[in-house]
């Protein structure tokens, strides 16, 4: 005999589904609502920055900030209370950005020198990423997702080549520019390296001599080839994504919560209950 919901976990699914349902009417309400606050916080932690605006409407902010962290503490305890498992929340990508957002106003009322990590709350606007995921954007950055973890030992070795290239031409650097133009030690001539390959060039540190000038050319030439290059090996892996990974194909997305449906023959949605849309290939990917 199956079991009947209690009325509490009646009320959890409602939250959740509000909460995390972006395709309801309530939880577009709710996304929206979210939306407007965060960028209201954000706008306040910027005007409290500026300190002729800070003096004119400080106590006007200071309760306003109280109040979007009053609303973002309300709705970290709903995403605690209607997860099964809370933990997953806490220490997920987005739990740790919410629990980074809410503690410095807490902890600015104990101990008032700590009053500037308020601006950490900026970090919040992270959270948009989570509110306009629509649709098709899901699918999108799953497979990107994919992608990154597909070539992250290609880019960590790239990396390492570049960290070695730039410790070698910023001691050569040293040697041939050694006491010009601040090239007064090998860890300001690796700076200067670093800065001219990613093609930034302050400026702040310039070569004098022929020999460093010829070095400086190539460190310039070869920094346009270090810029494609991760590009180069995210998007082959991005597009090989079709043909190494089979079962993305046969995923569903759950209109109710939105969340990902692996099995082949699910009819409803396991975290809601919602009814499932038949499969197709419609996450960016084409036949």
């Amino acid at each position: 005999m199956k079991r009947l919901k209690s009325k509490y976990e009646i009320l959890r699914q409602k939250i959740y589904i509000v909460i995390y349902g972006s395709n309801t009417p309530e939880g577009k309400l709710f996304d929206l609502v979210l939306l407007l606050v965060i960028l209201l916080s954000v706008t306040m932690v910027m005007i409290d920055s500026i300190k002729s605006l800070d003096q004119k409407y400080h106590t006007f902010l200071y309760y306003g900030e109280w109040i979007v962290t009053v609303f973002f503490t309300m709705e970290y305890i709903l995403r605690l209370l209607c997860n099964k498992k809370p933990l997953t929340y806490v220490f997920s990508f987005y739990g740790i950005i919410d629990l980074i957002s809410l503690l410095p106003m807490y902890l600015s009322y104990f101990f008032p020198e700590a009053s500037f990590l308020i601006a950490f709350r900026a970090i919040r606007l992270l959270r948009l990423f989570a509110i306009l995921d629509l649709m098709p954007i899901i699918g999108q950055q799953s497979h990107l997702k994919l992608a990154l973890n597909a070539s992250k030992h290609k880019i960590i070795v790239f990396m390492y080549f570049m960290i070695v290239m730039a410790i070698v031409l910023g001691t050569l650097m040293y040697i041939v520019e050694s006491g010009h133009s601040g090239f007064s030690d090998i860890p300001n001539s690796i700076y200067w390296c670093i800065v001219t390959m990613t093609t930034v060039g302050y400026g702040d540190i310039a070569p004098i001599t022929y020999v460093g000038k010829t070095i400086a050319s190539f460190i310039m030439i070869m920094g346009y080839g270090i810029i494609a290059v991760p590009t180069g090996i995210v998007t082959a892996e991005y597009s090989n994504l079709k043909y190494n990974n089979p079962e993305l194909k046969s995923r569903i997305i759950c209109p109710g919560c939105t969340s990902f449906i692996y099995e082949i023959e699910a009819n409803f949605c396991s975290n809601c209950g919602a009814k499932l849309p038949p499969q197709t290939d419609d996450l960016g990917f084409d036949e």
